[in-house]
């Protein structure tokens, strides 16, 4: 039956199977990435359409008129002062429409795409006949095919009795009699601005190159606030047609040749002529063979959208544009999970300075044993009574103290221990560069170790920027000694 297929083709639409149906329970199901879309789609409209309004606005600029066309607030107005039927004549076309049938004619319902699936269906097991969509078939048999479709009936399309280019020329028929085209007239503007998206040169001057990544971008979005029986019919005509040109080395059709046959009735405005449509007429039928050429990418959430309407329901802020979350992004591998990331970030914190203590203890023990070997002297004595009066290195049984009071501690004292033991004059420097001593090395390899050891202390912390320790001379101005700043 209808209904049946119907159920079909909405399943393989929204690729996920709800198994509330115990005949449902043993079949497999398969995840849908678009859950939280489709679920703030249909519970909150109002927010969904300011989100994806809003991403619009962001790759295309529609003006206030052609932005509150695409919302619905005013009618479509074209060039030259073309456009669609209104006031008596909508009316009178609507009552036409009516005693066509419930099919043909009437405006796209589920019950009326269940019907047409079964021409979908027929013409992709036969995808090879040249000239399909183009070569017009028989009107007596496609009166008869009109006339079961209308009625509702279930129609044996494999009896032999109809040719394919019956089927197809019917298909067409079909969605040249809807009273607006499948994209809808809120869409027309839209559709003119995304096929104006190019790229941009080094010096950001605009190229003839169209921008395909925001193309379909763009028209990822415009379908998702397409209503649904248009979404639906859409994914499946386009798929059918994307099958087509990919068999055209042996019907002779491209996708351009198939965009010529599908524009008028996808794209352009009912009642309207080539010669109000003028320059973009090329528009349009571009941008449908670029719609038919890219079709298995079309009919996919971006990933942003995706991540705000599941922070929608999971999460504890929710974005509104892409910009915003490729901000979040940019700030570390934590992406868009900010109440998991601040916990995941004070864990990292914790483990990073509890490492970077454990290096720095490693580091003075190692300094310490160095001077602990140097000759018995007078220098080696000051060094390890200095190395003694210190809370840094760590004994077995002693608590660390405080990041910051350890942060001080340790300035100081590699600071007096440097200005009374290691600079000395500055010919002693110079003539310990020239011959390093024991005793030169260890001083050298304390103060490189002070440096490191304040960098590594603040590394894991993004708020802290940390500069290399710089060493400067001072004449102190009452003792008459060198001061270290």
């Amino acid at each position: 039956m209808p209904h049946q297929k119907l159920s079909a083709f909405i399943d393989a639409i929204c690729s996920f199977v709800i198994c509330n149906d115990s005949s449902l329970r043993g079949q497999p199901i398969i995840f849908n990435p678009d859950f939280f879309v489709e679920k703030l789609r249909h519970e909150k409209p109002e927010v969904f359409t300011e989100l994806v309004v809003s991403n619009i606005t962001r790759l295309i600029d529609l003006p206030g008129t052609e932005l509150a066309q695409l919302m619905g607030e005013v009618d479509l107005k074209l060039p030259g002062g073309a456009g669609p039927a209104s006031g008596f004549f909508r009316s009178l076309m609507s009552l036409k429409r009516k005693e066509k049938g419930v099919v043909f004619g009437s405006p796209l319902t589920e019950e009326g795409i269940a019907q047409i699936y079964q021409l979908i269906e027929y013409l992709h097991k036969n995808l090879r006949v040249e000239g399909l969509f183009r070569v017009p078939g028989n009107s007596v048999r496609q009166q008869i095919l009109r006339d079961a479709l209308n009625n509702g009936a279930d129609i044996d399309l494999e009896s032999g009795e109809f040719h394919s280019n019956d089927v197809a020329t019917l298909l067409k028929m079909f969605l040249g009699e809807l009273p607006e085209p499948l994209l809808t007239h809120k869409h027309f503007h839209a559709h003119l601005k995304i096929a104006d998206l190019m790229q941009f040169d080094d010096k950001g001057n605009k190229t003839d190159v169209p921008d395909k990544e925001r193309q379909i971008e763009a028209l990822q979005l415009l379908f998702l606030i397409l209503p649904p029986p248009n979404r639906n019919l859409l994914k499946l005509l386009l798929d059918l047609l994307y099958q087509t040109a990919k068999k055209q080395d042996k019907n002779k059709m491209s996708a351009y040749n198939l965009a010529l046959m599908f524009a008028p009735h996808v794209l352009w405005p009912k009642n309207v002529t080539a010669n109000d449509l003028q320059e973009n007429i090329t528009k349009l039928n571009n941008g449908m063979a670029f719609m038919i050429k890219h079709s298995q990418k079309l009919f996919k959430a971006p990933a942003y959208i995706r991540e705000c309407a599941r922070l929608h329901y999971l999460g504890s802020r929710t974005h509104t544009s892409k910009d915003d979350l490729d901000l979040t992004a940019s700030c570390g591998t934590q992406s868009f999970q900010l109440v998991k990331s601040q916990k995941r970030n004070r864990v990292d914190s914790c483990s990073q300075h509890e490492e970077t203590q454990q290096h720095t203890e490693e580091a003075l023990r190692e300094l310490f044993q160095h001077v602990h070997n140097m000759p018995e002297s007078a220098k080696k004595k000051q060094l390890i009574r200095q190395f003694n009066k210190q809370s840094l290195v760590q004994t077995p049984g002693r608590e660390p103290s405080s990041s910051r009071v350890q942060k001080r501690a340790r300035s100081r004292s590699f600071s007096g221990l440097i200005k009374r033991k290691v600079l000395g004059n500055q010919t002693m420097s110079e003539k310990k560069d020239k011959y390093p001593t024991p005793e030169s090395v260890a001083m050298n390899e304390l103060k490189r170790a002070s440096r490191e050891n304040m960098n590594s202390l603040f590394s894991g912390s993004p708020a802290v920027t940390v500069t290399p320790t710089r060493l400067k001379w001072s004449e102190g101005k009452k003792e008459g000694k060198k001061g270290f700043l």
